[in-house]
């Protein structure tokens, strides 16, 4: 079995919506996505409660599935690409996360973790 990176994946779905592509994938939108969304996520939300971590990997890729559809979708519309969603989850991870990354607040607990990331999302939405 051949093992393939993220970019071969990102690349599979402008392949799938190009020219020459999947008539369903092309027609796609992200209306028409909502509710694949919605049972993507129920079936990995069921598979963490039967603790089924076979079925989980299968799901969490099926999760991924979407974030890639939806990336491609707004990088053909101009929109953003999915380098700009890694990218803003990856600032987002540093800004919510100073007690590991800031180099000053100390979160001695899940407690104190989890104000101190309310307390930065609030900081956030409070700026823009």
């Amino acid at each position: 079995m051949s093992k393939n990176n993220f970019s071969d994946l990102v690349e599979t779905f402008a392949v799938l919506r190009g020219p020459n592509g999947c008539p369903w994938d092309k027609k796609q939108t992200h209306e028409t996505l909502i509710k694949c969304l919605q049972n993507e996520t129920q079936e990995l939300i069921d598979a963490i409660h039967n603790n089924d971590t076979e079925n989980m990997k299968e799901e969490l890729g099926d999760v991924l599935l979407q974030v890639l559809m939806h990336s491609q979708i707004a990088a053909e519309e101009g929109k953003f690409t999915i380098d700009d969603v890694i990218q803003g989850l990856y600032d987002k991870l540093h800004r919510r996360h100073p007690h590991v990354f800031g180099g000053h607040t100390q979160a001695a607990s899940p407690e104190e973790a989890l104000a101190l990331w309310k307390e930065m999302k609030k900081k956030e939405r409070a700026g823009k």
